[in-house]
């Protein structure tokens, strides 16, 4: 995207982490679980990958589209899965917004300076708008979800301990798998912001 090389940066490497800790929980033993994962190890290094400061690397103009058809295609797969289940959608929109972006982006001219994505005021005003609302509340639900909340749990007479042994795998946690969605829809906010 543009704007400013160090929050660039910081775009590219939450994104990327993000998609490497998806790309972990893909060993869950929980099958849907492995299929969320996969659909959000793309998402993450997909934005990654549009976040690189045009500074350092421009991409090449079919660097665009393709991008557009492999989130394309994340996008159909996501409405399929919504079948099943509702949370496909928020997949959907997510894979929707990244073809939007790449489209945006294959669609901008090449300001004189060689950055290919050095622009303002690209894309669909309302469209845009759209994806910003959207992005800011799932943004302000996901980290509300992420709230403690006081459990009270009755813990037998006479048992010492504490309950960090539960026997869910690291990559199972549902808090973490929150976590990594808020990081992915903060950048998207942040990429929605620069265009």
């Amino acid at each position: 995207m543009h704007g400013p090389a160090s929050p660039g940066w910081l775009l590219v490497a939450l994104c990327a982490a993000t998609g490497a800790y998806c790309l972990l929980r893909m060993r869950s033993a929980v099958e849907e679980q492995r299929r969320a994962a996969g659909g959000e190890a793309l998402m993450g290094f997909g934005m990654a990958a549009m976040a690189i400061p045009a500074a350092v690397f421009t991409p090449p103009a079919w660097a665009w589209p393709v991008y557009a058809g492999v989130f394309g295609a994340a996008a159909v797969r996501a409405l399929w899965a919504s079948r099943a289940q509702r949370h496909h959608l928020h997949h959907l929109v997510g894979a929707s917004a990244m073809v939007y972006m790449a489209a945006v982006m294959a669609g901008s001219p090449t300001p004189p300076s060689g950055h290919a994505h050095g622009h303002t005021g690209a894309g669909v005003p309302l469209l845009t708008g759209f994806l910003l609302l959207y992005f800011t509340g799932y943004v302000l639900v996901a980290g509300a979800r992420l709230l403690p909340v006081q459990v009270p749990v009755a813990v037998p007479a006479g048992a010492v301990g504490s309950r960090s042994g539960s026997g869910v795998a690291w990559g199972d946690r549902p808090e973490l798998a929150r976590a990594c969605r808020l990081s992915m829809g903060i950048g998207m906010l942040a990429m929605l912001l620069t265009m």
